[in-house]
């Protein structure tokens, strides 16, 4: 689907040929002499239409339009979030026989505003179709948004395009079934995506990853008979000598529990589990568009968490990748032990910040349900960026504590660690467990589990928090050193202690 940013009045509108028109009306509207002007006029005065966004009135063959539908779409104050209230209901308006849509603003537009049309339209428009053959496709292929100052939101249009483009591709792995995304077809996309200019990519398979010495991650995917993969992309923006920020995805791509397994019920949303690994190739896509000045590199250990002989049991003890050893008391906390080792792998990169992205608690979905992700960080700067990030883009989080206390549950008679610390708590010592992999670099843990899909009857995948990370990268590579400067944002959270650098075969327990 194209999307293109036109100078667009209500007067020029009236011409433009369409299958659909749909007019963003704001609070305070200002009529002008043109024929749309008098139909969006005629409907607030008898009350056909408000300007609360979600009120919206559709009409057809309005005389002199040329669009063949035009909807009247109510969007308030005209903010972001307002914006995209309007457009959610309007789903089944893109679909059908339109082609060729116009979303024009009646009245002045900010670049959030423009961000956020296009985002709405993209999701609402998004059909899945990869294993489902004869469902009915998606047939808009063109999409015209129209604001009277182009100029002022250029930049806001082009990076809303990349991110649209970015979160389709996260949603499209996400929702895929397990025998549908493997894996092996993970690492597929991922080559795929090294087509693109500035993107490499390189894929480890089980013996580079035991030359590694990635036990944690080996011991998970130990019960699959689908081969493990270690997903390595880089996106070269920047000159060689600027450290990369480094995204570190959950790449579960079916998770029973292992030994430790699941209830029956609702086992199916498992093949969600690797939404994190998604959202990275998602950032990924974005970044091929947009080619921002920065460097980046996106980690995913890949495999399934499956129970048969050779699967880790309850008990055992493995030896991570930095030498700390760690006793699995549960095989369903397998998140964390696939992550650990990749983020051991991270702190080689020397990176600028590490961000690891993974559907790991569902106590984080007990405590923000879908509308915030969770945020730990042991970084002030970072975590900052991270909110104002997220923020700025409509894909907020919510900053969580990693105060050292939380740490106790964690340790193990018969290892360095343990890999749960029981239920209270469990998305922060989920944290705090990945914290001891992460050496002193800026790092920041984003729990998705509440975010990354939708379950009932809108089950799918949402693609987030692509959204959230492009805006971050797309601030630091403006920043003069890589690193966004943020001013305050207005979420507390207690200033987080900093685990020590991990050491070879640490005997140390935290």
């Amino acid at each position: 689907m194209n999307f293109d940013l036109k100078s667009l009045t209500l007067s020029a509108a009236v011409t433009e040929k369409c299958d659909l028109l749909v007019l963003l009306v704001p609070e305070g509207f200002a009529p002008g002499q043109d024929a749309l002007s008098a139909l969006v006029a005629q409907a607030l005065h008898i009350g056909d239409l408000q300007t609360k966004p979600g009120k919206n009135l559709h009409c057809y063959q309005v005389p002199t339009v040329a669009a063949r539908r035009v909807v009247l779409a109510g969007i308030g104050t005209g903010k972001a979030a307002a914006v995209r209230q309007a457009l959610q209901p309007l789903a089944g308006a893109f679909t059908g026989t339109v082609k060729r849509a116009v979303v024009c603003f009646a009245g002045a537009a900010d670049a959030g505003a423009v961000a956020a049309a296009v985002m709405a339209v993209s999701q609402v428009s998004y059909v899945y179709t990869a294993t489902k053959p004869k469902a009915e496709a998606r047939t808009l292929n063109r999409v015209v948004l129209g604001v009277e100052d182009t100029t002022a939101v250029a930049d806001a249009f082009a990076r809303s395009v990349a991110t649209a483009v970015g979160v389709e591709l996260a949603r499209e792995w996400g929702n895929r079934p397990a025998n549908h995304a493997t894996p092996t077809l993970l690492a597929v996309a991922a080559k795929e995506l090294a087509k693109h200019p500035g993107v490499q990519c390189k894929v480890m398979g089980p013996a580079d990853v035991a030359k590694l010495g990635m036990g944690a991650f080996m011991a998970v995917a130990r019960g699959s008979e689908e081969e493990l993969r270690f997903i390595e992309l880089r996106y070269n923006g920047a000159a060689k000598s600027q450290p990369p920020v480094v995204l570190v995805g959950k790449g579960i791509t079916f998770d029973t529990g292992g030994i430790s397994i699941k209830p029956a019920a609702e086992m199916d949303e498992m093949k969600f589990d690797m939404c994190g690994a998604a959202s990275v190739l998602g950032v990924f896509r974005a970044l091929a568009e947009l080619q921002p000045a920065i460097n980046v590199v996106g980690l995913i250990p890949a495999c399934e968490n499956m129970p048969d002989g050779r699967a880790i049991k309850p008990g055992d003890v493995v030896t991570s990748m930095s030498g700390q050893t760690i006793e699995i008391l549960n095989t369903d906390a397998e998140g964390r032990l696939v992550l650990c080792d990749a983020l051991t792998y991270a702190a080689r990169l020397k990176p600028a910040a590490v961000v690891d992205i993974a559907t790991l608690t569902g106590a984080c979905v007990i405590a923000l349900g879908g509308v915030r992700s969770g945020l730990f960080s042991s970084d002030e700067a970072l975590a900052a960026a991270l909110l104002a990030a997220g923020e700025a883009a409509q894909d907020p989080c919510w900053r969580l504590p990693l105060d050292e206390d939380y740490a106790e549950g964690l340790k193990s008679n018969f290892a360095d660690v343990a890999n749960v610390a029981g239920r209270p708590a469990g998305s922060i010592t989920a944290a705090k467990f990945l914290q001891r992999f992460v050496g002193e670099w800026p790092w920041a843990h984003l729990d998705i589990a509440g975010t990354a899909w939708k379950g009932g009857s809108a089950k799918g995948a949402t693609g987030r928090p692509v959204a959230l990370l492009l805006q971050y990268l797309v601030d630091a590579a403006a920043a003069p050193e890589g690193q966004p400067e943020c001013a305050a944002v207005p979420v507390p959270a207690p200033k987080p202690a900093r685990a020590p650098r991990a050491k070879a075969v640490s005997a140390r327990r935290t």
